[in-house]
Parts: C-alpha cells; structure tokens; sequence
C-alpha cells in the first residue's frame, strides 16, 4: 500500500511554476523518414540527429530488469545529475536543509554547497552502522532530503534493511537510498519498496557492476509525480546518442554483467584475505561492495609508496570514522597480484 505523502509540498514554488522546455522531439512521437523540424545537418548519420530527450527505449528494457514502471525511472548524466536536481527541484537556497550520513560519497555534501543549501552531517556509529535516532533528530520543517549510501562509499558495509525502512517510513521529507554498489551486496536493497512508500528515492547506476563508468549513466527511481518534475528541469538531451547506444548494447548482455560481478566478488575474497596476512595491515572491514576497506598503520605512506610504483589507491585516513584506512578497489587478478607484492616490498623498504 503507498504511504499517503504529498511530494508537491516540498518542491520549490518556482519549480511548480516552471514550464519545462519542449524541444522538438519532445513534439513528436511515431515513425518518420524526413525530419525537417530541429535544425539538424542532414549529413553524417545517425550522429547528425539528436538523441531521445525522453529514452524511452533504454527506459523500457531497464524497467523489465528492475520490476519498475517506465514512469518510475529518470536517467541522468551519471547518479550525480539525479542528485543535483533533487536539489534544484526541492531545495530553496539559504533556507531549507539536507541531511547526510557520514562519513559517505562526498557529491551529496558538494552539490548542497553548489545550490546554498544547508549541509547537515550525522556520523554513523563506530562501526559504521546507522543511528535512526541520531539521523531523524537532525531533521526539521526545513528538511527536503536524507541521503544514505548503502552500500556505503567508502566503509563498504550495507546498512541494515531495517533501519533505513524506519527512516523513510518516519521521515516527513525524502529519503534517498543510493545503491550504487547493490551488486555487490550480500544484503537487500530498497527498490521493491517503491512502490509503497511515496517519500523513498533509489539510485543506481551502469558504472560498477555493467563496467560503464565511461558514459556516465545513472539512473533514479522514484514516485511518478518526482520523476515528472525532474524531467521537467533537465536540459532537453542531457544523455548523448553515444552513451545511450553503448548502454543499450550492455544492458542486453545480462550474462556478462553477472560474470563480472562473480569474478570481482571471488577477487575480493582472495584479496581481503592476503590483505589480512601483511603484517602492515591492522583491519580489514567486511565489504558488500567492489572495494575493501582496510586500516594500516602509516596510511600516507603506504599511499604514497604504492603511488611511486604506478598504483592508485585512495587515502581515506582524513575521514571521520576512516582513520588509518586506505581505499582499495578489487582489480584484475593480475592487478590485485600487483598489489600483493608492491606491500610486501613496502615491508622491506
């Protein structure tokens, strides 16, 4: 059953006011064979023409994949696009709030300095659960957005089903579950709660486990009336015809997906557990994501040893909660052999 909750309240009044751009293939629907009508260079095919504003195609076979409507999906320029216009659509500068849960992916905290809205952070526990008391205690009338990672970048956990359920059920704004890493995850995500709970908004994205970070494709599932609005304010083709091809194409090859994501969970695996055997390494977190996170006793210069040998990790031991802790995403076999053996030389250096 859907929770009774007004999104409309919450949407900025010049948002509501707003009429959405129409562009002129917004204007049309059906088939065509002469296309005189946008301006375009009637030479070099198919590239000369503008892509669908609305992606509709790409929308219906992702629909299928998700057990979502058509009406339920937006897909942006990346998830960072969905985000920055939950802000644009919800949240009137210098005065209304969101709330983050920290410490997390640091987009949610950027884009609320870009739109000049309060950034409020609630930390998770010691060990990186959620305090549902904690989070619902920072929220006031001013509240437009909760945003909770899960899993969570960059403590790799999970957060328990249970907890964000409490949250979006008792929250009086929305809620915004960001499973980029889902794929991952030994634990259950959110989406099949859409439908049910009005106020609930999930991302996900072709980045991780579709191997597609390359053409920025995000997509946010939300309430139709949400979807609709968002819509509204995007710029008229914010996905090119190159990356909805390229996303088309993978999103058909299912199988490969799945194999990838076997191989990268069997990789974390083996490379949690050689991680845990360097004498260097003090923790090694339990990851439901596609990187571990690990505790070592000289974080910077494990960093930047590793980066003089050509290998790139993150240094997360600034963040709170993360003290001590690199990043580590699981590679190649090859590169997780790497890896391995450039920490063992840090031993003996």
């Amino acid at each position: 059953m859907l929770r009774s909750f007004d999104i409309q309240s919450l949407v900025r009044p010049n948002i509501l006011e707003l009429k959405p751009y129409s562009s002129a293939r917004d204007e049309f629907s059906g088939s065509a064979s002469v296309f005189l009508d946008a301006n375009e260079n009637p030479f070099n095919a198919p590239l000369n023409r503008y892509p669908d504003p609305g992606q509709q195609e790409l929308k219906q076979i992702l629909a299928g994949l998700s057990g979502q409507d058509v009406e339920n999906i937006f897909l942006g320029n990346g998830s960072d696009e969905g985000i920055d216009l939950l802000f644009r659509v919800l949240c009137e500068p210098r005065v209304d709030n969101v709330i983050t849960v920290d410490p997390t992916y640091g987009m949610y905290g950027v884009c609320a300095g870009i739109n000049d809205v309060e950034h409020r952070s609630v930390l998770l526990r010691e060990d990186f659960s959620l305090d549902v008391e904690a989070v619902l205690g920072a929220a006031d009338e001013h509240t437009k957005l909760i945003f909770l990672c899960s899993p969570n970048n960059p403590t790799a956990n999970t957060l328990d089903r249970s907890a964000l359920v409490e949250i979006i059920d008792r929250a009086q704004c929305l809620v915004v579950v960001d499973e980029a890493y889902i794929d991952f995850s030994r634990g259950k995500g959110v989406l099949d709660l859409l439908k049910e709970k009005a106020n609930l908004v999930v991302l996900q994205t072709l980045s991780k486990a579709w191997g597609l970070a390359g053409i920025r494709l995000g997509m946010l599932f939300a309430h139709p009336d949400l979807v609709k609005l968002l819509s509204g304010i995007k710029y008229p083709y914010n996905l090119n015809a190159l990356s909805l091809k390229e996303a088309m194409d993978a999103v058909k090859r299912l199988d490969q997906a799945k194999l990838w994501v076997s191989t990268i969970l069997e990789e974390r695996d083996r490379l949690a557990a050689a991680l845990e055997a360097l004498d260097l390494v003090q923790e090694v977190f339990p990851s439901d994501a596609n990187f571990l996170l690990i505790k070592v006793e000289d974080p910077k210069g494990v960093y930047q040893f590793l980066m003089e040998k050509g290998i790139i990790v993150r240094d997360r031991s600034s963040v709170p909660r993360c003290e001590g802790c690199l990043r580590i995403t699981i590679g190649s076999p090859e590169e997780n052999r790497q890896l391995i053996e450039t920490l063992e030389k840090y031993l003996k250096s």
